[in-house]
């Protein structure tokens, strides 16, 4: 399994080009479905889990950057 041989912390990255790289190891990997249904049944807090990204037990598409959320448009 790809995971296996690569460093834990790509799995867990923050950056984008980083993330990319997980998803890619996990593109080839024979147990990425029962991973990914693994990682969802555990509520995963974050991470790369059969290819998709994870966070607070669902997956996302992409990290939100970290710092002040979008100002929201309050109708008058």
């Amino acid at each position: 399994m790809p995971c296996h041989n690569a460093d834990p912390e790509v799995f867990f990255a923050d950056s984008d080009l980083e993330i990319t790289v997980a998803k890619s190891l996990c593109g080839t990997c024979p147990m990425k479905a029962a991973c990914l249904e693994g990682a969802l049944d555990r509520a995963e807090p974050c991470g790369v889990w059969g290819g998709e990204l994870i966070e607070d037990g669902v997956v996302i598409e992409r990290k939100r950057r970290p710092g002040r959320p979008p100002r929201q448009v309050i109708a008058a």
